[in-house]
This record gives C-alpha cells, sequence and structure tokens, in this order.
C-alpha cells in the first residue's frame, strides 16, 4: 500500500469518526457524560455583554460537554462592540 492511499484512508477514518462523535453529542441528553448543545443567536446587547465586548449578532453559542468538563464557544457574524466607540467622551484637540 503506497503512503498516499494510507494516508487517504487516515483522513476518511478520521472525517467519519468526527462526524460520528459530533452526531452522538448533538443526540445526547443534556445531562449525559457527553453533549453538545448549539443556540443560535439574533442579537445580544445586555449590559455584561457589552461591557465585557461580547455583544454581536447573528451568531452561535456552542457548549460542548464532557464529563465534568465544559467548554464554551461564541461566534458573532456581526461584532457589535467593536462597532461601538471604547468612550462616549469627546476627543480633545491640542492647538
Amino acid at each position: 500500500m503506497t503512503l498516499r492511499r494510507r494516508l487517504a484512508r487516515t483522513l476518511a477514518g478520521t472525517l467519519i469518526f468526527l462526524a460520528a462523535l459530533i452526531s452522538v453529542g448533538l443526540a445526547a441528553p443534556a445531562d449525559g457524560l457527553f453533549s453538545i448543545d448549539i443556540k443560535p443567536v439574533f442579537l445580544r446587547l445586555d449590559a455584561a455583554a457589552l461591557a465585557q465586548s461580547r455583544a454581536g449578532a447573528l451568531g452561535l453559542d456552542v457548549d460542548i460537554r464532557i464529563w465534568t468538563m465544559r467548554l464554551h464557544y461564541t461566534w458573532s457574524a456581526v461584532p457589535i462592540a467593536a462597532l461601538m466607540p471604547s468612550t462616549t467622551k469627546p476627543t480633545s484637540r491640542l492647538l
């Protein structure tokens, strides 16, 4: 068996394994040992999100739980916090 064929089989096996892992995680109950929860976020403008520069629109919240470890990822297509000025004070000009 050539190296190219072996690498192709390894890549195909890895992709199949990841697809199976993701589908099992999405179908698992929320209190299970392994679960993946994906929630769409249309608009996030609460005070805590604005203070931590997490305000955004059209995004996803992804929670991955493996036994006692919890991973949380937030993605936003339109980061509103980056569009807002960091201060409300007017800029002073030096003469």
